[in-house]
């Protein structure tokens, strides 16, 4: 009687933390400088899926997402503008609904080059989407630089629907 107890439990145990991290939260591994210097590589962060099951992902939130490019693995991103808004990027500088923003966040490896996705727009969000850029501008993948891989075309807006959580905290 006593080994099918054990059995049980851990069975139980094993069920409750799969369940757990799929519908809770999870850790997660930064796997490059695209967020530096805020998030850096080989950061490890604790990934919260409840949060955006009850509302929208705000301005200034970092979130995971699955990249709608094609890539294979999750990226994390800022959440600079959300539906409704109007976004701009003149020479490096974002501007939110015709306001320039002070991102202090925002770090720039080669400030005095003219890179492509260094002025955008201006674009309106769509509904069910977020504009999403890394803090380390000059070296991100993201809103600014997407291109639909079988048509090549711009791909500005991350659908909702492909993020996977909010980022909570670096353990």
């Amino acid at each position: 009687m006593k080994p099918l107890r054990t059995t049980l439990i851990v069975i139980i145990t094993v069920v409750s933390v799969l369940a757990a991290r799929r519908w809770l939260g999870e850790p997660i591994y930064i796997a490059s400088d695209s967020m530096a210097p805020t998030l850096t590589k080989g950061h490890h962060l604790l990934l919260d899926k409840v949060t955006y099951r009850f509302r929208a992902p705000l301005r200034g939130e970092i979130l995971a997402f699955k990249s709608p490019v094609g890539e294979d693995h999750e990226s994390v991103k800022r959440v600079i503008a959300v539906a409704g808004d109007t976004v701009e990027l003149r020479q490096k500088k974002v501007h939110l609904n015709g306001e320039a923003q002070l991102e202090i966040y925002a770090y720039y490896a080669r400030p005095d080059e003219a890179l492509a996705g260094d002025s955008l727009g201006p674009l309106t969000v769509p509904g069910g989407a977020v504009f999403v850029l890394g803090d380390n501008r000059d070296n991100s993948n993201d809103s600014a630089s997407w291109r639909d891989p079988s048509t090549g075309e711009p791909l500005h807006f991350l659908p909702l629907a492909s993020v996977t959580g909010r980022v909570r905290g670096i353990y």
